[in-house]
């Protein structure tokens, strides 16, 4: 089992399913009692568990999408990931965990486009069958300035 381009290949479809619109699918990259959240470095640095965004379920992550697509107002937008190669730091039987860099440009309707987020998914994985999931998933963004149309997943 070769981890880092499992691991690879898995955050390609993640990414893949975020800037394509194909937001229902998204809450299958997780376990159904995952946890993931979006917290800054500050708050991460100093062990405070609070998240701009958090869920501990794959249940809540499907009904965040189902509110994006039927209940919120938010500007449209789009993003595009691009992801640096993971970083292994700890294996232990079915568990893998690892590190990889993350920047997302965001597109909005207008057609600009600008650097949205920057920083590192910190995520346990588990293997389940021949593929992967994700047990959790912190995306630590490298600014502590947090935009308020933060809608779609990162």
């Amino acid at each position: 089992m070769n981890d880092l381009l499992s691991i690879a290949a898995f955050n390609a479809r993640y990414a893949q399913a975020i800037d394509s619109d194909a937001l229902e699918t998204w809450p299958a990259f997780f376990t159904e009692d995952c946890h993931y959240r979006i917290t800054h470095v500050e708050n991460e640095q100093d062990g405070l568990a609070a998240g701009i965004v958090y869920a501990d379920s794959r249940a809540m992550l499907e009904d965040r999408i189902a509110a994006l697509r039927e209940a919120n107002i938010y500007e449209r937008q789009r993003y595009r990931h691009l992801l640096g190669l993971p970083l292994v730091t700890a294996q232990d039987g079915a568990t893998t965990t690892a590190s990889t860099p993350f920047l997302v440009v965001r597109i909005m309707a207008t057609g600009q486009s600008e650097v949205f987020a920057t920083g590192v998914y910190n995520d346990r994985f588990v293997r389940e069958g021949d593929g992967l999931l994700l047990a959790e998933r912190v995306a630590v963004c490298d600014s502590t300035v947090t935009d308020t149309l933060m809608a779609l997943p990162l």
